[in-house]
């Protein structure tokens, strides 16, 4: 009998934000809120080969209308590397505020075959595909 193929690893990161800096002095604020959630989906996924990446892309006090964010920085240097197979946000204006601005994101993640997810929503190429819940 031949084993079954070994299943492919899915590296999803987590990208989180939050504009101002309110309240993230506290134990538990909105970007581990969004984070939670984020890891609960893809926890979800798991049978399909889904696994979070170490690294946590975390841009507390940043504004969503530009891309200029150490984290999302960071997360876009990783995707160009070939790190990054998903990126899992929240909602939408986590990632951008700014439409020119996520065109280029899309951009970024087209170029690399990249696939993001919003929470409850699965981004594939230019247009939305509904999931189920996770």
């Amino acid at each position: 009998m031949i084993p079954p193929k070994p299943m492919r690893k899915t590296r999803c990161a987590i990208y989180t934000r939050k504009s101002s800096e309110e309240g993230l002095e506290m134990e538990f604020n909105s970007l581990d809120a969004q984070r939670e959630s984020c890891e609960a989906y893809i926890a979800s996924q798991k049978a399909e080969g889904w696994v979070p990446v170490p690294d946590q892309y975390d841009d507390g006090g940043f504004s969503g209308g530009n891309l200029d964010r150490p984290a999302l920085k960071r997360l876009l240097a990783d995707i160009e590397s070939g790190l990054i197979d998903v990126v899992v946000v929240y909602k939408i204006d986590r990632l951008s505020r700014s439409l020119m601005d996520f065109s280029k994101l899309v951009e970024v993640f087209d170029r690399n075959a990249v696939t993001f997810v919003l929470r409850f929503r699965h981004w594939s190429g230019w247009h939305l595909e509904p999931i189920s819940p996770g």
